[in-house]
């Protein structure tokens, strides 16, 4: 690679609204790399889950550790690029009016509930909390939910579809965009979570809905690689469902799930919720043989 580390990726930049490395500049060194990759490789998919301004330490639903998972994460794409085929980033995109936002709901006092409340049928049952918006699907949702062994978590306003904290972060668009002239890799880009009904933790489905919504184009395009590599925010939440959903869906085909790679260096969990991560993880590995390793790993 000609072009430094620095060049590309400025580490006291990630998670600020400034990028000071732009992008025509940094595009027009990538055309000068010509990167060839090795063909002897296994086809290897980089999934990147919401790395996403909102989701860094200073973010509105800021993840502790975050940026410094994007620096581990840039630094791997860097020293990876020849041996990444494709990658694929989702993007939570959302609305003020959705379910999970403190809007669609007031208490008796007619006050909205603050982030991290969590809302539960018996809630609506005593008068604790009522939807503005659509009561009578809100309430079946809530009871759906829990019918799942899921609850319903107010978020605080995050990702809202066209502010600048819904936007990639700055370092890690710099690097994916750079590899993507660079070594000629295809970058799709998902956006997820746009039903105003249903939060949407995991890239292939909702978490509740009235008809099957389940993205097996997305699920047919990563079968096809010889190496699923996964990281983003939060561990704990739209990482874990999305590595849930694609293992629930190729439960029948563990030669597909061990091809799973996770880098556990690269996410953080939400406060709180660190032992069900924990546990979450571990059940993967043993149920579906998906591996955990870390950036500095030799796996590729």
């Amino acid at each position: 690679m000609k072009t430094p580390f620095h060049h590309i990726f400025d580490t006291d930049s990630v998670g600020q609204a400034i990028n000071p490395l732009p992008l025509n500049h940094l595009l027009r060194w990538a055309n000068l790399e010509q990167i060839e990759h090795d063909e002897q490789c296994p086809k290897t998919l980089f999934l990147g889950i919401d790395i996403q301004q909102d989701f860094m330490d200073n973010g509105a639903l800021g993840v502790p550790g975050a940026m410094q998972d994007v620096i581990r994460l840039g630094q791997f794409i860097y020293n990876n690029i020849e041996k990444i085929s494709s990658i694929i980033v989702s993007l939570d995109t959302h609305e003020p009016e959705q379910i999970f936002h403190p809007y669609w709901w007031v208490n008796e006092a007619g006050n909205h509930p603050a982030p991290y409340t969590v809302i539960k049928p018996q809630d609506l049952t005593d008068g604790k909390w009522r939807a503005v918006i659509d009561p009578a699907l809100s309430k079946h949702y809530v009871r759906q939910l829990e019918k799942t062994g899921k609850q319903l978590i107010i978020w605080p306003y995050h990702c809202i579809n066209g502010t600048t904290g819904w936007t990639l972060e700055n370092q890690f668009s710099n690097i994916i965009h750079f590899m993507s002239v660079a070594a000629d890799v295809p970058v799709e880009k998902i956006c997820k979570g746009q039903n105003r009904h249903s939060e949407m933790y995991g890239i292939i489905r909702p978490e509740y809905s009235t008809h099957d919504s389940t993205n097996t184009k997305l699920l047919e395009k990563i079968a096809e690689f010889d190496k699923i590599i996964i990281a983003g925010e939060a561990k704990s939440h739209c990482v874990l469902e999305s590595i849930k959903q694609i293992c629930e869906y190729y439960y029948d085909k563990p030669e597909l799930t061990r091809r799973i790679y996770v880098l556990t260096d690269c996410m953080s969990d939400i406060p709180g919720f660190e032992e069900y991560s924990q546990t979450a993880y571990k059940i993967l590995v043993s149920k579906y043989k998906i591996n955990l390793v870390k950036s500095t790993d030799n796996f590729l």
